[in-house]
């Protein structure tokens, strides 16, 4: 995508988005909703299309609508890691900079909600309550990278995958795709291969496995399908994390 080049003509479109109490959206005064609205461009990436390249310069910034967006950085000797993962009512892009420092790639096939960024960045001048749910959004990201940074210097191989499965499901509830989470089992994606998931918790593939597979056989997860589980026991695999279980559990 090389630019915003179609805004949007609805003047609903912002307010019947099903992202539009989450996230930055969720700070917006009506007056706000509309400049965004005239600004809004949605498009569509298909699962591993490329959205933005690492360090090259970009017109637009966007939040996440559906589908979930992988973040890579590509080492000198052509490695690439996988550093993040973007989900529904997330931003994608950087604002006030005219590039960023990572790639954004579809995990799945993705809609986002993409905004110019001149045209965003003046907007977010005009209204401090965007501004300061943009600065909040940010420290999120700082939380969530620190998180990560103590998951990976401490936590056992079990703890890591238990870890990051439960980053899936508080998500994929988060964002509705667990249709069942509040009366059956959590159901959620597994968006990326073992081989990426490795990758992001600095393990082997066959590790990876080997505790996906020890989840499998206790009964803390189940396939559904090649890419879907579900979770019959949230205490367990919260235990396993780490963390304490989801109040709704």
């Amino acid at each position: 995508m090389s630019g915003i080049v179609t805004p949007l003509v609805d003047p609903t479109h912002c307010e019947t988005c099903t992202i539009r109490h989450r996230g930055l959206c969720s700070a917006a005064s009506p007056e706000a909703l509309a400049e965004l609205n005239r600004i809004a461009n949605p498009h569509h990436y298909a699962a591993a299309q490329t959205i933005i390249s690492e360090d090259v310069p970009v017109d637009f910034v966007a939040n996440v609508v559906s589908g979930i967006v992988k973040l890579t950085k590509t080492m000198p000797d052509g490695r690439q890691q996988i550093v993040g993962l973007l989900f529904p009512s997330d931003f994608v892009g950087r604002a006030f900079a005219k590039s960023w420092a990572f790639s954004a790639e579809a995990a799945s096939d993705v809609e986002l909600c993409c905004l110019n960024r001149k045209a965003f960045e003046a907007i977010v001048g005009r209204y401090p309550d965007l501004k300061q749910q943009l600065l909040l959004s940010t420290l999120d990201e700082l939380d969530a990278a620190r998180e990560w940074m103590l998951l990976l210097g401490c936590k056992s191989a079990e703890e890591k995958v238990a870890s990051f499965l439960m980053l899936l499901v508080r998500r994929s509830i988060n964002a509705g795709c667990g249709q069942e989470a509040q009366s059956a089992d959590p159901i959620f994606e597994l968006p990326v291969n073992r081989a990426d998931i490795a990758g992001y918790l600095g393990m082997t593939v066959e590790t990876v496995s080997r505790q996906i597979s020890h989840l499998k056989a206790d009964g803390t997860i189940k396939l559904v399908d090649i890419r879907h589980y579900s979770v019959p026991d949230l205490n367990r695999l919260a235990g396993l994390a780490g963390q304490e279980p989801p109040v709704w559990a």
